[in-house]
């Protein structure tokens, strides 16, 4: 289909002009479908801008956090996003990610397992596949460094207790949280994750490095092996 036959902005009826409404009443006036179909800028005949952003959003039954996990190959199933669209989408949602993770950062202090979670979080919320991050920390509970110390697959990842420790004896860290993601949303710790952890614990031990917590992160909650008590 021809560029000149697609519906402009200009072309849309009155109601569905987001770039008007926005600077008249504001972005929090904007829906979500009319914040992406700023994004679009053209919709296709007969059907706007602000339809093809409302047929995203079934895509991921309405949930921006799903939205955020799609490929440039999952947006073009949408009749009406090309590849340039799909492009332009993810980079506007990366850069929220982004911003996200930047007022995360300037805190830097750990204070309990809700800082540790909203931290890690920022780096994992989007993956389909484990991650294991560790935090290390000084003193002060400040955050020296985070490290990813291995990627596996949707149920499982390999630690090396060693890298770990190689990395807590560099940074001169007083201690460390441990942290991964449950893909599948399941926040129980498996056998392995119990291991995993008594195991790395008691190597720090020896070096005189305190774990302060095992986090496992789900898609919007997490769970604390420190809370539970069971570190």
């Amino acid at each position: 289909m021809r560029e000149s036959m697609n519906l402009s902005i200009k072309d849309w009826a009155p109601e569905d002009r987001p770039r008007e409404k926005l600077l008249a009443k504001g972005t929090k006036s904007l829906s979500d479908a009319e914040l992406l179909a700023i994004l679009i800028r053209t919709g296709q005949k007969n059907e706007s801008a602000v339809e093809i952003a409302r047929k995203i959003l079934v895509l991921v039954q309405n949930n921006l956090n799903e939205l955020g996990k799609l490929s440039v190959t999952d947006m073009q199933k949408v009749k009406g996003i090309g590849e340039a669209k799909a492009i332009s989408l993810i980079a506007a949602l990366e850069l929220g990610r982004r911003r996200k993770l930047s007022e995360i950062q300037q805190k830097q202090k750990i204070s309990g397992s809700r800082d540790a979670f909203e931290y890690v979080q920022s780096f994992v919320e989007d993956l389909s596949y484990e991650e294991f991050w560790v935090l290390y920390m000084n003193q002060s509970n400040r955050i020296i460094d985070q490290v990813k110390i291995s990627q596996g697959g949707v149920s499982g990842t390999v630690i090396d207790v060693r890298i770990i420790m190689k990395h807590a004896i560099e940074k001169l860290a007083s201690s460390i949280i441990l942290s991964h993601n449950h893909p599948s949303g399941n926040l129980e710790p498996s056998g392995a994750d119990i291991n995993i952890t008594k195991k790395i614990k008691q190597a720090a031990e020896f070096h005189d490095i305190k774990v302060l917590d095992h986090i496992i992160i789900g898609e919007q909650d997490y769970y604390s092996f420190a809370d539970e008590r069971i570190l």
